[in-house]
């Protein structure tokens, strides 16, 4: 059973920095991609970065170039979400999300996600 579950959200002021983590379990295909998304109030859920497992190869939206980074750490089985420049536009609630296969930026094609962690960016 693949189970992904996010932490670290919170409250930061504009310029400030915080790490999201996905615990991620389950997810036992030689190839996965775990993806970060969000979600604005009364706005579509958005990509934000993705990274291959197996390829190492990452994707940002360009909104959060140059801002946000991913990464993993194979013993934890965790990918963090480095995010730093923090803008009040970036408030949102972020998921993590998992697929078998490689990058993509279309959620509709993440077949697990987490519960979501909220995060808030003040001016």
């Amino acid at each position: 059973q693949v189970q992904l579950v996010e932490s670290g959200g919170g409250l930061v002021q504009a310029g400030g920095s915080l790490r999201l983590s996905c615990a991620a379990s389950g997810l036992t295909s030689s190839t996965y991609t775990v993806g970060w998304f969000r979600q604005a109030p009364g706005k579509e859920r958005e990509f934000v970065a993705a990274f291959s497992w197996s390829f190492a190869v990452t994707s940002y939206a360009d909104s959060v170039k140059g801002r946000f980074t991913i990464s993993r750490d194979n013993a934890k089985n965790t990918v963090y979400l480095q995010m730093n420049s923090l803008k009040p536009e970036d408030t949102a609630v972020y998921y993590c999300a998992g697929k078998r296969g490689g990058i993509t930026t279309e959620g509709r094609e993440y077949n697990y996600w987490g519960q979501g962690t909220q995060v808030t960016v003040s001016s």
